[in-house]
């Protein structure tokens, strides 16, 4: 049975720890700069939790494969199953796409 609840906590992205359930965010080795939609002003994601957020709700080219990567694999930096770099190199190749990545 409890090998069983770990596979389902597994698969939604937490993990047991001995204090409880938890989730990582994912770090960016170093910020990634991302020009706002309407004002040009420069948001900085840090982590894959943000770079999740930002792909989720705020992302001009939706659909796409590197859009969809980028998801795919910041989810699993956020539950142990990638890195932070991995994540990190995934959203650099969606906001290249979407043209969104600033200098």
């Amino acid at each position: 049975m409890e090998t069983r609840i770990a596979k389902c906590l597994w698969y939604h992205g937490l993990r047991k720890h001995s204090g409880g359930l938890i989730m990582t965010e994912g770090w960016f080795s170093k910020p990634v700069p991302i020009a706002e939609d309407i004002t040009g002003d420069i948001h900085y994601v840090s982590n894959a939790k943000q770079a999740i957020e930002l792909l989720e709700s705020h992302w001009r080219q939706t659909g796409s494969d590197k859009h969809r990567n980028a998801l795919i694999i910041c989810r699993r930096a956020m539950d142990g199953r990638a890195t932070g770099e991995a994540a990190m190199l995934a959203f650099l190749d969606a906001a290249l796409e979407a043209r969104v990545l600033s200098n």
